[in-house]
């Protein structure tokens, strides 16, 4: 569908239920109204950090495939269309799939959606910006990232969001050692985002990931020392995601789908997000292709 006089997304039309094939194996939530992510842990030996690594990759590859289809007349289902195939042709379960009842298998926010958008037959247009947030389930574990994407040609302001939103993403990473706090990371995130006054959304965060989608720990992106102090230890699983808004402000609004967060000003936002590992020294990235 078209943007609204506005120039802002409506809701578009969802295709039906993609299939996937009997044989790949689904996480428990599959078929529930609330997954079981009681008492998972965020600690991993180095057998099922390898069992991450591969659903993580696997994940990664699927976005590289899909943000290769970008382009303005492309809808956002195509993008999930892609994704799914590439996950299911490779024994992956896409996370999303029926996860507290989500529809789909990938979430495609464009410009002013800060996370969480439902793809439908929304076409892209010449600049907009696209956010492609991919989980898959393998062998028991789960890898997730997420990654924003010019459509053709986008303007200076938009390419900016873009790269500076991944730089933070990497300095939030970068801060994240062994026997720091987790709030170390917000800090470092919101540090950089102020200095081009960008506004850092802090009501959805990085969490635990592995043998659950989500288990419970809350990675934020802001400032929020002395809350949010869970030392950071080697062998944790965690993923890092800023979101940041060019309006300088963290207020959104939620569609009446009880999933799309937009920005309440309907500003521009842009989010990064990777899977990373705690070693001894520092991190890993694990969603990489």
């Amino acid at each position: 569908m078209p943007r609204d006089t506005a120039g802002h997304l409506v809701p578009g039309r969802i295709s039906p239920h993609r299939e996937v094939p009997a044989f790949i194996p689904r996480p428990e939530y599959v078929g529930k109204a609330e997954p079981d992510e009681r008492g998972v842990g965020n600690l991993y030996s180095p057998e099922e950090v390898e069992r991450i690594r591969h659903a993580a990759r696997i994940a990664a590859q699927a976005v590289e495939v899909a943000a290769a289809a970008i382009a303005p007349g492309v809808t956002t289902d195509r993008l999930d269309a892609i994704v799914h195939e590439y996950l299911v042709a490779h024994g992956a379960y896409p996370s999303t799939l029926g996860y507290r009842g989500f529809p789909k298998s990938s979430c495609t926010s464009v410009n002013e959606i800060i996370c969480h958008g439902i793809p439908d037959d929304t076409a892209l247009l010449e600049g907009d910006v696209v956010k492609l947030d991919v989980t898959a389930y393998v062998d028991g574990m789960h890898g997730d990232l997420c990654a924003a994407y010019p459509v053709g040609d986008v303007s200076a302001q938009a390419a900016l969001l873009i790269e500076r939103t991944r730089e933070a993403m990497m300095r939030g990473i970068r801060a994240a050692a062994p026997g720091r706090e987790v709030n170390v990371i917000g800090r470092a995130i919101e540090s950089y985002a102020k200095r081009f006054d960008y506004g850092v959304v802090r009501d959805y965060t990085g969490h635990g990931v592995g043998r659950a989608f989500h288990t419970g720990l809350v990675i934020p992106h802001y400032d929020a020392a002395p809350a949010y102090d869970t030392a950071i230890e080697p062998g944790m699983v965690f993923t890092v995601e800023p979101m940041l808004t060019l309006d300088g402000s963290s207020s959104w609004d939620l569609w009446p789908d009880d999933w799309t967060v937009a920005t309440r000003s309907r500003a521009l936002t842009a989010q990064f997000e990777h899977t990373i590992l705690v070693t001894e020294t520092g991190t890993e990235i694990l969603t990489l292709p």
